[in-house]
């Protein structure tokens, strides 16, 4: 009876291990890390935001909304294709839609010649805290194996985080 319970522990441990080890559960792995704003995910928050001329009231304010879009971001992966050691996972994802929000913004500024970029940042930011209206974006992410047969998500793209951001 003991040989039998410790080959049924082995067994399902081995089977656990192996179905977390495919191209999808890795990428729904980083989605996951996404909606938790996991560390890794909070210093690229932070690299997004050196990038920007805010104050720091701003960048606190800006810094809740990034983490309220990856917190808000649904994802449902759609095919998953393996070509040997590279696969290609298609995740459609749904964020809040930051960029019709800008656009908008700036065609009201289109004209304006008497306003600080303080001045126009404070009112981007509430405006983006208003926003509502969802936007569908596609993913195509790439996967590789490594040489100890790990999947390994491989960077994304600038495009692929700019959708993530709801900002493409």
């Amino acid at each position: 009876m003991k040989k039998l319970l410790i080959l049924l522990i082995l067994s399902v441990s081995l089977i656990g291990c192996s179905l977390s080890n495919t191209p999808t559960s890795k990428v729904e792995e980083l989605m996951t890390k996404y909606q938790t704003v996991d560390d890794d995910i909070k210093d690229e928050i932070e690299i997004v935001l050196t990038d920007e001329t805010l104050t720091l009231e701003q960048k606190r304010d800006y810094r809740d909304l990034i983490e309220k879009q990856y917190k808000n971001m649904s994802y449902e992966v759609k095919e998953e294709i393996i070509d040997g050691d590279k696969a290609t996972v298609t995740v459609a994802i749904e964020v809040v839609d930051y960029k019709k929000v800008i656009q908008q913004l700036e065609n009201q500024y289109i004209d304006k010649v008497d306003y600080s970029i303080e001045d126009y940042n404070t009112e981007k930011i509430a405006k983006l805290k208003e926003a509502k209206e969802k936007v569908t974006y596609t993913l195509d992410i790439e996967v590789s194996k490594t040489s100890e047969g790990e999947w390994k998500v491989d960077n994304l793209s600038n495009i692929d985080k700019k959708k993530i951001q709801g900002m493409y």
